[in-house]
């Protein structure tokens, strides 16, 4: 029996545990909270290959590469594509609020203000990049200073060549040493997934967003056009590659997104699933990924921009085309600077918000009105937000030639 559930591929084990765990916590309710902590187990699991996996396998990509001159135009490339998507994401998402318009009628008079925390300032943020100290990044989690420091350990040893070729095998080693742990890591995917989905079913549920349906149905169907219209048409038409094969090989990350709410702690996956199921190889990998999972946010972007026309609407506060494109670039900074953890964005809209004339006090009673369901919304962009790091990805792969379109179009491993 052991060996048949192995048999069987990951991403169909998941997708069980996944409709189980709905099932069981619809029918559970609170007492399904007392099995979160297999979930939790799970998400501890995958963030503890997180720094190591980013670290190793950044610096081991970059001396790869060969000439320092593919790094730059491999960056430039991998920055403009995550801009680019995020911007189609915000139009698609505008456009909904704007035919749906789910504010329109909806009655914020009793709702408990939420606790509204500021956004991080673009400087800020970019000064944090540079670590002032490397092993304390990599103590509490830095990704951005991790990339950083990675990128420079990469181009010092890709400059020195034969020098630092010591260093550059015993990096390489780690880094498949990293990847067999994810690998293992993954076959626990399935019982986190139920635990974490039979949590959220029980305590929250589907019947949360009853209250919200229209703002749901927006937020779900923006979500479905973005995937497929924009990362399905840069398969089909850019690429020429069949977009039921990227989200084949991609459904496992995806999944374990949705359930997690957190790209940071997906990213372990997103590297296996991009060499192992999408064709990518490490050298596109390991840059593309842990830059997207920080700074890519398409899904979040969607969410911030319809939240934002909901409250406008909600408030009666008319938004002329001006205003729209003002939401366009506050979202595209706020999206940047979302730290990759659930729920996250629910507190990072006052800056949106703000910006097409809301007080203080209308964005608390927004974020308090969105709180109690959020979850399920920040599950759903949180697969987006996967699916845009991957499929820019494996853009890049393509161009760089680091592709391998047999491993694309045959069996994935997972």
């Amino acid at each position: 029996m052991l060996r048949d559930w192995f048999k069987i591929a990951l991403w169909k084990r998941i997708v069980l545990a996944l409709v189980l765990g709905v099932i069981v916590g619809s029918v559970w309710g609170e007492g399904a909270v007392s099995i979160k902590w297999i979930g939790d187990l799970f998400v501890r699991l995958i963030s503890m290959v997180v720094v190591p996996l980013v670290f190793f396998t950044l610096v081991s990509g970059v001396i790869a590469m060969g000439d320092p001159k593919k790094l730059g135009s491999l960056g430039i490339m991998t920055l403009a594509l995550y801009m680019l998507t995020t911007l189609f994401a915000i139009t698609i998402g505008l456009i909904l609020a704007v035919i749906l318009q789910p504010g329109v009628g909806v009655d914020l008079s009793s709702t408990i203000p939420g606790v509204v925390q500021e956004a991080i300032p673009l400087s800020e943020r970019l000064m944090s990049i540079v670590p002032s100290n490397p092993m304390a990044a990599l103590a509490e989690g830095n990704i951005l200073a991790i990339i950083f420091f990675a990128l420079l350990v990469g181009i010092a040893g890709l400059i020195l060549g034969e020098k630092a070729k010591p260093i550059a095998d015993l990096v390489n080693a780690a880094s498949d040493i990293m990847l067999k742990i994810t690998g293992w890591v993954m076959e626990v995917a399935p019982f986190g997934v139920f635990a974490l989905i039979a949590w959220v079913s029980g305590t929250q549920g589907v019947l949360a967003l009853l209250d919200v349906v229209r703002l749901a149905a927006a937020v779900f169907l923006g979500c479905f056009l973005h995937v497929f219209l924009v990362h399905g048409g840069i398969m089909r038409f850019l690429l020429k590659l069949r977009p039921y094969k990227f989200f084949k090989g991609a459904s496992d990350a995806m999944l374990v997104a949705f359930s997690t709410s957190s790209s940071s702690a997906t990213l372990p996956v997103s590297m296996a699933v991009a060499e192992r199921n999408l064709g990518i190889k490490p050298v596109v990998a390991t840059t593309v990924l842990p830059l997207g999972a920080t700074i890519n946010m398409d899904g979040t972007a969607l969410y911030v921009g319809i939240v934002s026309v909901f409250a406008a609407q909600a408030f009666g506060i008319e938004l002329a085309f001006a205003d729209y494109l003002i939401v366009m670039g506050a979202t595209t900074l706020v999206s940047i600077g979302t730290a990759a953890v659930p729920g996250a964005s629910v507190f990072l809209m006052a800056a949106v918000m703000g910006a097409i004339g809301m007080s203080p006090e209308q964005i608390a009673v927004v974020v308090g009105f969105i709180i109690p369901f959020d979850r399920p919304l920040d599950m759903a962009r949180t697969a987006v937000n996967v699916a845009g790091d991957l499929s820019v990805a494996t853009v890049v792969a393509n161009w760089e030639k680091e592709f391998d379109k047999d491993v694309f179009e045959g069996p994935n491993r997972y």
